[in-house]
């Protein structure tokens, strides 16, 4: 038994329940902390429901050891010993009406108190909320309507759920409207010198009207979670004003507030379409094959095994293999290849991307919702649900404003009569208009529109990144380490170098070397079974083959006998090499491996074959460099010559040869500790445990590869290092919208503030300056839509 099975065979897997994570950065900390120890072999923390997987080997490891680290690191656990009756369920819920991301908040924090509900995570970015209960979906739903918004349980069925029209699906476009005619009205008739009980009636009606669904849904906030949000303190200040007579004033305001409502919504909306985008990418049905009948069928009813039928033009509706035809394929949609790509008998295609020239017959071999573009939406929804490191700032100063600001409100209603003698009126005016700033949403809101809007750009650029702590980090860092094999290289051994050194010609020389190894499944033989094809040699018939194991093979090749392999196979059989040695060691120092052919008696000349460098590695490293990566290492398992020769060509400032996995990790760990910050860039497969131990874990060429989509942060679903450089400008860009919103929201949420000193904060500008503050960071972070990937 291998020492790999015994490592397997010794495997414990145990479930911890963690309290006191409310982050989902916080607890991809702990599961990376928990993966660094000693004897600990894998951790995934699935965060809406706390609960840690574990696998370890107990001889080296305990429980009790890793309840001890959790312990130190801030939260609590312990082993899960529940039944499974009792274990909580986790469910979706999409959510209607959620334009407010102070108020998604508020939702989430009511949600989480309910009887039976263990954890509660609310994705302001895809509308969503996750939730892990062992209370009726039923249940929860109603308290979502309770809480003035409208929801139901995400089937998971993307292909019906296409959203609505916007101004269909709008609550706030009714009210709007409807304010607005009144407001209008209003303002015509005293301007005719109406009735003033026409006029005043008039703003009622409209304030009424208009009002209702802020005022019910902020009412319904108060009742039920016993906090105070911008609806209510709208009505409040709304009150206030009609009170004090202002009945102008206050139909004014509810028509801005419902109007900004309006705007933010669509603004929002716009940013989900990157979502929806893709959602929309395939079909709802498929031509489908079975026995001997065609038949047009819902994705939904195609099975793994059957055979759709793709003709040129159409786009294709599952994941599967190619069984039958030719063509290209235009892969952009997933991959965000702009060049097509072409598709035979063998290769995969993905559901989403559009078949170009030939007809195609495709085995499918994922479900609809299984397909690689139902996984990418779903990994981007709970991207965009994750709390960047940025939010922490806003979301503890967001805790402290809105109560300071409310502290704030009521002293100045009371301070300037009762201690200036000043009019209540005018006071007690400008401290309704300081309740409108007093919610937060411009703040709140700064960072999620900026990386929902990054994250889905990224994700139509063919990049999946796993979350806003991923996408920040991504810009700051120091290091980028490459895996050399199917990374910085192709990843198949190619034909490199042909030196035929008897005379014989090119053709007829890969004749004789192909016949051989096209009775081998070695992949240098299949390189030059490959090569023979492609220079159009004869691969003749063979007789008496005989594979030499750890030297070559000979075979009969039109009645004589021919020999190729490693040099072993000749110097074995006392044959000279002393007129081939000098090339063989060029050769070698190159990084290329040397096959000889020969007969019985002498070597007739040598084969080159190399793992060849990419197209644009070097491209790609010196984009790299430029954008401010201060060094580019390359880590291989591969001997140092030919770690060497791929160095060289490739540009990287470093390498590292002859190193297992857990060599990487321990390379990895020096680098961070000399950086800082480093990204391991891999497959995603044999490089997980460097990628898991990494600032950023990258995996290429991720498309259909379930292990790549899960381990790594950052995945690029196509083969393309140079959009390492395009996440790396995405990034940076982002952190500086940040930046810009945070201090936007700030100044401007500041300045409505101290117009309080002169008295000159009036009810419309409050509200004007908090709505548009916050459709200004929105506007704002939607820029990074339109960032675009430089080739």
């Amino acid at each position: 038994m291998t020492d790999t099975a015994e490592k397997m065979e010794s495997t414990v897997s145990s479930k911890l329940l963690v309290t006191g994570i409310d982050c989902p950065d916080c607890a991809a900390k702990v599961e990376k902390a928990i993966k660094r120890m000693l004897g600990v072999v894998n951790a995934t923390f699935v965060f809406p429901a706390g609960n840690l997987n574990i696998e370890y080997d107990p001889q080296q490891i305990g429980v009790n050891q890793v309840v001890d680290k959790i312990k130190k690191l801030g939260y609590e656990a312990r082993e899960d010993d529940r039944k499974i009756s009792e274990i909580s369920q986790t469910t979706d819920f999409c959510i209607t009406g959620m334009d407010c991301a102070d108020c998604a908040t508020k939702l989430e924090k009511y949600i989480s108190k309910v009887p039976g509900v263990e954890t509660a995570h609310v994705n302001f970015g895809a509308s969503k909320m996750t939730v892990s209960h062992s209370v009726p979906a039923a249940e929860i739903l109603s308290t979502i309507e309770k809480m003035g918004y409208s929801g139901k349980v995400d089937e998971g069925n993307r292909i019906k759920n296409k959203p609505a029209s916007f101004w269909k699906s709008n609550q706030y476009v009714k009210p709007t409207a409807i304010s607005f005619i009144m407001l209008i009205s209003g303002l015509i008739a005293g301007m005719l010198e109406t009735s003033e009980l026409i006029v005043n009636g008039l703003f009622l009606t409209g304030i009424f009207l208009g009002g209702f669904l802020p005022a019910k849904n902020g009412i319904s906030v108060l009742v039920n979670a016993r906090e105070f949000d911008m609806n209510f303190l709208m009505i409040i200040a709304v009150i206030g004003a009609s009170a004090l007579g202002s009945f102008e004033e206050a139909a004014t305001v509810v028509f801005l507030f419902s109007f900004g409502n309006t705007l933010q919504s669509y603004t929002l909306d716009k940013t989900r379409n990157s979502i929806r985008a893709l959602i929309k990418l395939t079909p709802d049905e498929a031509l489908v094959r079975r026995g001997e009948t065609e038949i047009t069928l819902p994705v939904q009813k195609i099975v793994i095994g059957d055979t759709i039928i793709v003709r040129p033009g159409e786009r294709i509706a599952m994941d599967g293999k190619v069984s039958a035809g030719y063509s290209t394929v235009n892969q952009a949609p997933i991959t965000g290849e702009s060049i097509p790509v072409e598709k035979q008998p063998g290769d995969e295609i993905y559901a989403g991307t559009i078949n170009e020239r030939g007809s195609l017959e495709v085995k499918v071999t994922k479900l609809a919702r299984d397909n690689t573009i139902s996984r990418i939406i779903h990994l981007v929804e709970e991207a965009q649900g994750y709390r960047a490191p940025s939010q922490q700032f806003v979301d503890k100063f967001a805790k402290y404003y809105t109560p300071a600001v409310i502290f704030l409100a009521a002293l100045v209603a009371t301070v300037p009569p009762l201690a200036l003698g000043q009019p209540f009126e005018k006071w007690f005016y400008e401290a309704m208009a300081m309740l409108l700033v007093a919610c937060p949403c411009a703040l709140v809101i700064s960072t999620p529109v900026s990386i929902v809007s990054a994250i889905g750009n990224a994700a139509k650029n063919g990049i999946l990144i796993k979350g806003g702590r991923y996408l920040e980090e991504a810009g700051a860092l120091s290091v980028v380490a490459f895996d050399k094999t199917g990374t910085l290289t192709e990843g198949k051994p190619q034909v490199t170098d042909i030196i035929p050194t008897d005379g014989i010609p090119d053709k007829e020389f890969l004749s004789i070397a192909s016949a051989i190894e096209s009775r081998s499944e070695h992949p240098l033989a299949e390189a030059i079974v490959k090569s023979a094809k492609e220079h159009g040699a004869e691969i003749s018939n063979i007789s008496a083959f005989e594979a030499i194991p750890g030297k070559g093979a000979r075979a009969m090749v039109k009645g004589k006998t021919y020999q190729i392999g490693n040099s072993r196979l000749f110097t074995e059989q006392a044959i000279d090499l002393k007129n081939i040695e000098s090339e063989v060691s060029r050769l070698q120092n190159e990084g290329k491996t040397v096959m000889m052919l020969g007969d019985e008696e002498r070597v007739l000349g040598l084969i080159a074959v190399a793992d060849v460098l990419r197209e644009n590695s070097g491209q790609a490293i010196n984009k790299l460099k430029k954008a401010g990566v201060k060094k580019v290492i390359m880590l291989t398992g591969d001997n140092e010559s030919t770690a060497r020769a791929i160095a060289t060509k490739s540009g990287v400032d470093d390498f590292r040869a002859d190193l297992l996995p857990e060599d990487k990790v321990d390379a990895i760990k020096r680098l961070l500790a000399e950086h800082g910050t480093v990204a391991m860039v891999g497959d995603g497969v044999n490089d997980a445990p460097a990628m898991a131990m990494s600032t950023v874990g990258i995996a290429m060429g991720a498309a259909g590869t379930d292990t790549a989509l899960e381990t790594a942060d950052i995945a690029l679903m196509a083969d393309d290092l140079t959009k390492l450089t395009y996440t790396i400008r995405l990034s940076r860009k982002t952190l500086s919208i940040i930046k810009q919103n945070i201090f936007f929201a700030l100044i401007i949420k500041g300045l409505i503030l101290l117009m309080v000193v002169p008295g000159w904060l009036t009810l419309w500008l409050a509200v004007a300056g908090d709505m548009g503050s916050s459709l200004l960071v929105t506007l704002n972070g939607m820029r990074l839509l339109r960032v675009k990937h430089e080739d």
